[in-house]
């Protein structure tokens, strides 16, 4: 059956369907600063291309000079772009050739007279548009309408924060039929800058692997870097049984951890586990050989805390 799209809307989905499965799942160059008003570079300066066999253009050639703007009124961008270079036509397989490919800021290709897909990308940012080469040399800016994210968190009271316990998951905005939202990045670090088309981001703040978790939607502008600081009310503890006051933690100690509405909330086996919690009450449950205590805890937002379980004066529970 024949499509009813019209063909150059059908390569551009091919095109898309190509991407989502190719392009690297984590940012490039994510700590690149947005560069300002920039006069075109000169022809030393341009990325050096890589070509697939045949690409390269047979007899007749015409340049083709690329560079990219973050937005209409930003300069070029230097460094941290992927450039593709795609046939417009899809092979026998359904698939648009890879003609070309070059990294680092702006490139040219000597291409044959003809119809290209040409793909930008930095970071997770990106746009595709059609250029059609003639016999004169051409010279084509993308505006990629993208923009920087950069995260943080902190704690109330200017309270240092464990930096290596925080991640940041960006989703889309829009939910699916399904409720779910569409991972974008996973897992990025405080501090880095984050390559966005434009738009409203939902954005998961972990802070350590247990409950403390933040979500918010962020919207970042085009040729600007959002900088978003997330507050999380959490603290680190530290769980120890001991046997009297200044015995040492007893290995082989099973712990849960119950929240308010009894619901166990952690588990972890050891002398010494320790955890992030966000602030609130909990009931903390030592299980050593065949002895059961327990012991109620309040978590302060920022204030980190040993939770030593006595054995001779916590409650013991009867299995």
């Amino acid at each position: 059956m024949r499509s009813s799209l019209p063909k150059s809307r059908r390569v551009l989905m091919v095109l898309g369907a190509f991407l989502a499965l190719t392009l690297p799942g984590r940012a490039q160059d994510q700590d690149a600063p947005f560069i300002g008003k920039l006069d075109l570079p000169g022809i030393v300066n341009y990325a050096p291309a890589t070509v697939s066999p045949g690409a390269l253009a047979q007899g007749t050639a015409t340049e083709l000079f690329l560079d990219a703007q973050l937005a209409d009124d930003t300069g070029v961008i230097r460094k941290g772009l992927i450039w593709r270079i795609f046939g417009s036509s899809p092979d026998a397989d359904g698939k648009l050739p890879l003609l070309a490919t070059a990294k680092g800021g702006s490139t040219r290709l000597q291409l044959s007279p003809g119809s290209y897909l040409v793909h930008a990308a930095f970071g997770r940012a990106g746009a595709t548009t059609r250029v059609t080469i003639g016999a004169e040399p051409r010279h084509e800016t993308m505006v990629l309408n993208a923009g920087g994210l950069r995260l943080e968190g902190v704690l109330p009271d200017n309270i240092p924060m464990r930096k290596d316990k925080l991640t940041f998951n960006i989703y889309d905005s829009k939910e699916n039929e399904n409720g779910e939202r569409q991972l974008i990045l996973p897992n990025v670090r405080p501090g880095r800058t984050v390559r966005l088309n434009a738009g409203t981001y939902h954005v998961v703040s972990n802070y350590g692997d247990v409950n403390a978790t933040i979500r918010a939607d962020i919207r970042v502008e085009a040729g600007k870097t959002t900088t978003a600081k997330v507050e999380h009310r959490a603290a680190q503890v530290t769980l120890n049984l001991v046997r009297g006051e200044g015995g040492f933690p007893l290995a082989d100690t099973a712990w849960s951890i119950l929240g308010a509405s009894g619901d166990v909330i952690a588990e972890n086996v050891g002398a010494f586990p320790t955890m992030i919690l966000a602030a609130g009450d909990y009931t903390v449950i030592a299980k050593n050989k065949n002895h059961v205590y327990q012991r109620d805890i309040k978590i302060r937002p920022g204030r980190d805390i040993v939770v030593k379980v006595d054995t001779e004066t916590a409650e013991q529970i009867t299995q």
